[in-house]
């Protein structure tokens, strides 16, 4: 059974930045793909990021492109997003998503660009961006 656990989120000002982390196990480790989809209230969730815990193969989001990071360390089995120069529409619940054999559709924008083809979910983590 895989199992994904969120942490790190909370409030920062505009410009900040925060990192949060999403710890992974039960996963195959032949092809997982794993990633970020965030909702915003009243709003669809909306993909963040993915990255393949098996070749690093990694897609963004238009909206976060060039401020965000998203890493997985192999060892730990932690997925990192690395949230740069926030802004107050970053403000959302952000869970760690992941999806067995999924990295083709990763590195193609197919699971960012369509978040709910994600099978497993965290709990989330609430991220608020302050003024």
């Amino acid at each position: 059974e895989v199992q994904l656990a969120e942490s790190g989120g909370g409030l920062v000002q505009t410009g900040g930045s925060l990192r949060l982390s999403c710890a992974a196990s039960g996963f195959t480790r032949v092809d997982y793909a794993i990633g970020w989809v965030r909702q915003a209230p009243g709003k669809e969730r909306e993909g963040v990021a993915c990255i393949s815990t098996s070749d690093g193969s990694l897609y963004y989001g238009d909206s976060v492109k060039g401020r965000f990071t998203i890493s997985f360390d192999k060892v730990k089995n932690i997925m990192y997003l690395q949230m740069n120069s926030v802004k107050r529409e970053d403000t959302a619940v952000y869970s760690c998503a992941g999806l067995s054999y999924g990295s083709n559709w990763c590195y193609s924008g197919r699971l960012v660009n369509h978040p709910e083809q994600f099978d497993d979910w965290g709990q989330g983590t609430q991220v608020t961006v302050s003024s």
